[in-house]
Order: structure tokens, then sequence, then C-alpha cells
């Protein structure tokens, strides 16, 4: 594990949890970052943007993300056990250019329920100095928690200035992956490279994996901002806690909140939902009836409130498995999947829904039982079969789920090694990683035997063929 003095302290924390960014110099040579640049821009000059094959072509990147403040924070945020994504992509912002517009990335489709817990890191990292004059990426605090364009970016043409993630060259920028960005305008006369990676959480956090001081989050003057139930929520989270109903029913008027679940706001849908949730069971019917509206987005979020009420909303979910409404029975399971709970059971009912005629269903299936980790002789061969499902979100997101069970996924080695060869580049790359994480000698001869095939050769350009 990381040294400790790398970790993030309570305030660093709290400013992620608020914000959704960090910023990190990372403590290496300058040549280091100038030699990054110069093969960065040779490769794409030559042979155009290597995208997913940045790392192997360029190498030396990896030394930037083994920094020990690099791992530091992303152990802090993801747990020791995280894992760097396949996708990774150098962004060029040429010169001259007029940036790039404001949005959020996807997950290779917009299917995915966002998670406001993190689980999944962006690493945005300068090669060169950035400053705000050559392009750096922006971005506008803390809207990760928020879906809404219009109430991020402003529906009557507004852009909002967002804050740039400027910096020195080896500037790391940590990026909750729902964080609403976008290239700024470049002024000047040279390239900007960014490289951009991704890492994810294997496993709900059990305990802090930060220097906590104190119990509780300390939000100072936000103490009554709106989104502060939502602030609470993922300290506790994070600290492995689950929920924190804390509000008695009494000091807020839990009707007036209910009424705010269908509100035309997101923000203030999220406020209901997420102070609901800390009135605890006296809330519980509001959100289960929010979960089943016919608007979209209130079942939305009504599903975050559910999940973060905490383990009293596991029988009332359970029981909208076999709902008519395919987002009521999808938002269930992934409230299961959410909430931190010892309930083997639901791993029983959600296999079940392994044949659920909606993706949507099943995608949040596979989420829900790696999430949840338990039950692995029922939840394993649920997973096994969801590898040959036809939607390529569900086998890759199956794969991730397979890798969360470790060695108690090993009847499903030879599924992940007829992944690896799947049309879909990203059920190829998380087959492989839960290779790496079941590790047993079949495991890694498994992987060994696809990773020699499929391997680059960093030195091999099309000047440089042997």
């Amino acid at each position: 594990m990381v040294d400790r003095s790398y970790l993030f302290d309570d305030d660093a924390m709290r400013d992620f949890i608020v914000n959704g960014y960090h910023v990190i110099k990372v403590d290496k040579p300058v040549a280091l970052h100038d030699d990054i640049y110069a093969k960065t821009k040779s490769i794409i000059d030559e042979d155009g943007n290597p995208g997913n094959n940045l790392l192997p072509r360029v190498p030396e990147i990896q030394q930037v993300y083994d920094d020990p403040s690099v791992q530091g924070a992303l152990t802090s945020l993801l747990g020791p056990d995280y894992v760097m994504h396949a996708h990774r992509h150098p962004h060029v912002n040429p010169p001259n250019s007029r940036g790039g517009a404001w949005h959020k990335d996807s997950y290779w489709g917009y299917t995915k329920v966002r998670d406001h817990h993190p689980r999944w890191i962006m690493a945005m990292y300068y090669p060169q100095d950035t400053p705000e004059e050559i392009g750096p990426t922006g971005v506008i605090p803390g809207s990760h928690y928020i879906e809404s364009r219009e109430e991020v970016v402003g529906g009557n043409g507004s852009v909002p200035d967002g804050f740039p993630a400027s910096g020195e060259a080896g500037t790391v920028t940590i990026i909750h992956f729902d964080l609403w960005h976008r290239a700024f305008p470049n002024q000047t006369d040279k390239v900007r490279y960014m490289m951009k990676f991704q890492f994810t959480r294997m496993s709900e956090p059990d305990r802090p994996y930060w220097n906590r001081q104190r119990d509780e989050i300390d939000l100072g003057d936000l103490s009554d901002h709106p989104q502060s139930a939502m602030w609470r929520n993922m300290w506790h989270w994070l600290a492995g806690n689950g929920s924190a109903g804390s509000r008695q029913g009494d000091e807020v008027n839990i009707e007036a909140l209910a009424g705010d679940l269908t509100h035309e706001l997101e923000q203030k849908r999220l406020h209901a939902a997420y102070t609901l949730a800390e009135c605890g069971a006296s809330a519980l019917p509001h959100l289960i009836e929010a979960l089943q509206h016919e608007r979209d987005e209130v079942g939305r979020e009504a599903c975050y409130g559910l999940s973060a009420l905490g383990p009293a909303s596991v029988e009332p979910l359970v029981n909208l498995l076999g709902h008519g409404n395919e987002r009521v029975r999808g938002y269930a399971v992934y409230a299961l999947g959410d909430i931190r709970h010892d309930n083997p059971s639901v791993v029983e009912h959600l296999a079940g829904l392994t044949d659920d005629p909606s993706p949507f269903v099943r995608q949040n299936v596979a989420d829900a039982l790696g999430q949840i980790n338990l039950a692995a002789d029922s939840a394993v061969p649920a997973l096994i079969g969801l590898m040959k499902d036809a939607d390529e979100q569900v086998r890759s997101r199956t794969a991730y789920a397979l890798a969360k069970f470790g060695d108690e996924a090993q009847t499903a080695i030879q599924n992940l090694a007829d992944a690896c060869y799947d049309e879909n580049r990203y059920v190829q790359g998380h087959a492989a990683v839960a290779l790496e994480q079941i590790g047993t000698p079949e495991a890694l001869r498994t992987l060994l035997h696809w990773l020699q095939a499929s391997r680059w050769c960093p030195l091999t350009t099309a000047k440089s063929t042997y």
C-alpha cells in the first residue's frame, strides 16, 4: 500500500466530495515530461492518434501514474485494489483552437446509471507546461452529481467559466468520472497534449482509506447547502459506514420534501431524496412511491435516495424486482447494488433477473452482483451466463463484476478467456482485468497467453517495422 503521507487528509477528501476534482504535481524530472511530449508528438505526426494504445507506445507515462502522490489520491478515493481501465487517450488541443463543449464522458454508451459514490475516476496528465492560454481542460466544480445540462451549463447559450485545471508539466488532475468538463481555447501557437487515463474501484469501502481524523465531514459555511445531505452520504460511504441517517423526522417537513421529489429542477429532487434518506424509515414510503413515478428522472433521484437510506430499503426494493416497468426494475436493482448490506438472499433475487428482457436491467444486475460480492456460489454462475449476453454493455460490466470476486470466480476462467477475443474492446479489457484479479496459476497462464499474442511493440512505427 502507498505511504500514508500521500493519502488525502480530511480537507482534501471534503474538497473532492464537494467539487469533484483534485490537482497534483508529480515529483518527476522535467526531462521525463519532455520525453513523453516528444514521443507523443512523433507518434501522432507519423501514425495518427494511438488512442487506447497510448501506453504501450509511450510506456514512460506509467511512471507518472506510479507516482506516490497519484497513487495516494487514487487509493483514498478508490481503495488500495483499484485498477487502471483499458481506455486511455491522448487529447490534442491544436494551436488557436476554440476549445470544446462542456460534457460528461459516456461509459461507451449512455445507459449506465451514473454513480454518485466514487467508483470510477479520471486522471488527466499534462506533459508540458499548461497555463490557461494554452487550453487546459476546464471543469465545473460540483457538477458531477448533476445530469441536467441546462442546470449546469445553461439552456440560453450561456457558457460557465469553469475552473481551468492548469499547471506545470507533470500536473495530474484527478476528477470524478461524471464531472462536467471541456477543453479550454488554445490561444497559442503550441500544441497542448493531455493524457486521459481512467481508474476503477474493485471493492466497496469497508473502512476509510484516507487519513481520516473527523467522524463527520466539516462543511463549515456549506452546512446548510442544498447538497449537504448528499455530501454527508459520500463521506460516510467512503468511510465504509454505508448510510448516515442522522436527522429526525420532526426536524424537517417530510411531506414538503416528498413533494420536491417530483420538482422540475434536478437539484431540488436530489436535495429532497438525500435529505429524506437522512430521516430514515419514515421517508421510505415516499421514496418507494417516487421510484415508480412515470417520469424517469424522478425514479432516478428516488433510486439515489433509497440507496442513501440504507438497509431499510432492501426489502421494499426486492419487492419491485418484478415490476412491469423496466426502468423501475433497473433502478431497484441499481439501488440494491449501491446499498451497503450483508444480505445474501438479495443475490438470489438478482440472479433470477439474468434473463430479464431489458438490457438496462441486466446491465444493472451485473454491476450489483459484483458490488454486493456475496454468495459466490449463486452470483458467479449467474454472471457466467451474462458473459454470453447479446448486449455488449452487459458483457463488459459482467467481466468487471467477475473481477470483484477474485479467486471465487475460478469457474469463469474459460468464459473470460473467450471474452478476450470479444468484438468489443472493453469486454476484452475487462476480461483481462478479471483474469488478473482471479489470480490463480490457470487464470494468469490464460491471461499471459492472450497478452503474448496481443502485445504491442512500442518501437515499431510506420517508418521502422522491424
